[in-house]
């Protein structure tokens, strides 16, 4: 099962869920303000880079405890 990520049109909260493939949402509701379906957004991710070590989708976001924004100061 995966984790997907939605979206309040009401409040914008942006929350995740366990679901069924192809969950749309329409049968969530949201946690903060109650409204039923949010909407299904597209979650960003990382993965496990070969070279290095580093982590490959996360540049500027830092990788682990690093602030830098430059993956490549890291090692």
């Amino acid at each position: 099962m995966p984790i997907y990520e939605f979206k309040c049109a009401s409040c914008g909260q942006r929350f995740e869920k366990l679901c069924n493939i192809g969950e749309n949402g329409g049968k969530f509701t949201c946690p903060k303000c109650g409204k039923a379906g949010p909407g299904r957004v597209m979650s960003g991710f990382a993965s496990k880079g070969s070279d290095k070590g580093g982590f490959a989708g996360t540049a500027g976001s830092g990788c682990g405890g690093c602030t830098s924004s430059n993956c490549g100061s890291c090692h």
